[in-house]
């Protein structure tokens, strides 16, 4: 493929934007940690998701897409696994404690940068997002357009995911009660829930 074209560069980066501002695993988690723990604690959540991310797009446009396309089974393998553990972190979002009880408690504490770094690999829209851009945009697969791709998302991803850290953070003045936080945790459970249903 040839980046020159300004058309379809334009078009990579309208899909990055979309595909990074929509909800997700990522957007859900990001909200529920920018209210539970302000935005602050949550950008190397933040970091780890766009960084991680990106780092996945070269990986996978390096090689791994051709084991996926000579072994399907192992893409299979990987949307189950994917889903096991998103439903262990929705659990964890809907019983995460009040800050105040929870100072000292690992179920209390944001996503760090690896953790989120790591996640990439098991959310299945990240997973669509790297497919789906690699397949559509770089054509031969060379590494320089896996590259640019991945730059593209990078420069993108990180601001848009932001937003919904910001956006939990405007919500945590809502969140006054233990009653309310528990509410909104639960909620954002269930929408998690529903973003994996939507991404397999």
């Amino acid at each position: 493929m040839q980046f020159m074209d300004t058309q379809l560069f334009v078009g990579l980066t309208g899909f990055a934007f979309v595909s990074s501002i929509t909800p997700g695993p990522n957007n859900m988690m990001l909200m529920a940690s920018g209210a539970n723990f302000g935005i602050r604690r949550t950008v190397p959540h933040m970091l780890g998701v766009s960084i991680g991310f990106t780092l996945m797009i070269v990986i996978v446009g390096a090689g791994l897409l051709g084991l996926f396309t000579a072994w399907p089974y192992a893409f299979t393998m990987l949307k189950v696994v994917s889903a096991a553990y998103l439903l262990w972190l929705a659990w964890k979002i809907a019983t995460t404690p009040p800050p105040s009880q929870d100072a000292n408690q690992a179920t209390g504490k944001p996503m760090s940068f690896f953790q989120a770094a790591a996640f990439q690999w098991v959310n299945p829209k990240a997973w669509t997002m790297a497919l789906t851009a690699l397949t559509v945009y770089t054509g031969t697969q060379e590494l320089a357009s896996v590259l640019i791709v991945a730059a593209v998302f990078g420069a993108i991803n990180l601001p848009t995911v932001g937003v919904w850290a910001y956006l939990g953070q405007y919500i945590q003045r809502w969140l006054t009660s233990d009653k309310s936080r528990r509410m909104f945790n639960w909620s954002m459970a269930a929408l998690l829930v529903g973003s994996l249903l939507l991404a397999i």
